[in-house]
């Protein structure tokens, strides 16, 4: 399954859900997750990975900013990590 699959998922499952999803990108600087979801009462950055994928380095430093933050952000590689996302 490619990674476009994975996130379009994504977008479908949080709308249904009633949450807002963004697409997320950064003006000179990389690293930023993919997608902003909104739910009721929470905030996930998520960054989309095609299955077995990792994210760059890059991104995991980022990742590791955004938390020190307090900001939830997840990295998921699957339907069923959307799905346990959704359940939380």
């Amino acid at each position: 399954m490619k990674e476009k699959a994975i996130e379009n998922y994504l977008v479908s499952r949080v709308e249904f859900a009633g949450g807002e999803i963004r697409k997320m990108s950064y003006i000179n600087r990389r690293g930023c997750p993919d997608r902003l979801v909104m739910l009721p009462g929470r905030v996930i950055w998520v960054e989309v990975k095609a299955p077995g994928k990792k994210a760059e380095p890059h991104q995991e430093r980022e990742h590791e900013r955004l938390r020190a933050a307090g900001q939830d952000v997840r990295v998921i590689d699957s339907l069923e990590g959307i799905e346990r996302l959704l359940s939380e």
